[in-house]
């Protein structure tokens, strides 16, 4: 019984010692990967990897990792120089395989994720709009309300409002209900569906100038594209995949 417990003793001790190693291991490596996931996606600040799976050791060993989680900061959306942050940004990487030195490596497949916020998209957008949570059956179709004073909009759209047109248009509010979809895999587009009837005729498309418009993402992990946009209570999100993604250079 002695000789059994001693035996337990040294294997609860060599356990901890393989456990302690094999985090430290990990760190080390997760370090070394968010510096290249850094230099090589062009990125403005260093990301948050964590390294999935135990033990890690035997992942160490043969240079591939089944799940990479990373998280990113510094990413932004711009609109006509406009600049607004993006939030949540994520990535998983699945099957991960590195060289020796750590110097490259090769990504069979990678999910994005990164979302806004309504208050981010109105900064984003024309001068004088607001953007909104459209409620639940619009958010199902992809939609989100967008909508502002009426001379503001138009104002902010660059259109030119006779002083007279301009008192008749005085205290107007208009809203619309708008599609976001993704192009080009970053590139963010908020269309109306259909616009108010103004009562001065010819402005109804001066008026789409002043709700439509377009967010150019920048800073997420080259390879992911952007593909689904979901809306909301708390804003948008957006998702993208990504196949044989080079973590090289």
């Amino acid at each position: 019984m002695r000789a059994l417990r001693i035996w337990l003793i040294v294997a609860v001790v060599l356990g901890g010692l393989f456990v302690a190693a094999d985090r430290i291991a990990v760190n080390v490596v997760e370090s070394k990967v968010a510096d290249r996931i850094k230099s090589s996606q062009g990125l403005n600040a260093t990301p948050d990897v964590s390294i999935t799976g135990f033990p890690f050791l035997t992942q160490a060993l043969g240079k591939e990792f089944d799940e990479v989680d990373v998280r990113l900061g510094g990413v932004t959306a711009t609109a006509d120089g406009h600049s607004v942050n993006v939030t949540e940004v994520k990535a998983k990487l699945h099957d991960v395989k590195v060289n020796s030195g750590y110097s490259s490596a090769t990504v069979v497949r990678a999910d994005g994720s990164a979302r806004i916020s309504y208050a981010d998209l109105a900064k984003a957008a024309p001068k004088g709009a607001t953007v909104s949570y459209a409620g639940a059956e619009r958010a199902a179709k992809g939609q989100i309300q967008v909508g502002g004073q009426l001379t503001d909009l138009l104002d902010g759209a660059g259109v030119q409002v006779p002083p007279s047109l301009r008192l008749l248009l005085a205290g107007r509010t208009v809203s619309t209900y708008s599609t976001v979809t993704i192009e080009g895999g970053s590139t963010v587009r908020v269309r109306s569906e259909g616009l108010p009837k103004l009562p001065v005729p010819g402005f109804d498309e001066k008026l789409r100038k002043a709700v439509d418009y377009d967010l150019q993402i920048a800073g997420m992990p080259r390879g992911i594209k952007l593909d689904k946009v979901e809306a909301s209570k708390d804003g948008l999100l957006f998702t993208g995949t990504g196949t044989n993604v080079s973590l090289a250079g």
